[in-house]
């Protein structure tokens, strides 16, 4: 799959979004927008990709699958953003929103969005 296109094309989508990564198969695919302010370092966001999301990711899968129906998406407030993650069928996407973002429209879009263009990026 062709990662760098994917996180171009959120980047040239939405103005709301600060950076895009992907995460498949212990390879990392990341790219911030330039000129944002209150960002997060590229090696904590390294590490955040790495070691955090695929462990938040899982444990709120597993509680999701007991008997809340499943798991759609996280999304972490952070102080500067907001950071959405959600599973995809190798790994998984983190995108860094805005503060001012609407959350209860812009990550079903995006998710969406990526569904109708990259359908093989998700499961089911």
């Amino acid at each position: 799959m062709i990662y760098r296109q994917i996180v171009d094309d959120l980047l040239n989508s939405y103005n709301e979004i600060r950076y895009v990564a992907i995460y498949d198969d212990n390879e990392l695919t990341s790219k911030q927008r330039n000129s944002i302010f209150n960002n997060s370092s590229a090696d904590t966001d390294r590490y955040e990709e790495l070691l955090v999301n695929p462990v938040i990711l899982t444990a709120a899968r597993q509680r999701g699958n007991i008997d809340c129906g499943g798991l759609n998406f996280i999304v972490i407030a952070y102080g500067n953003f907001f950071q959405l993650i959600k599973e995809t069928s190798f790994g998984h996407i983190s995108i860094c929103l805005e503060k001012q973002t609407n959350l209860a429209q812009l990550p079903e879009e995006i998710f969406d969005f990526l569904k109708s263009k990259y359908a093989e990026l998700f499961k089911n």
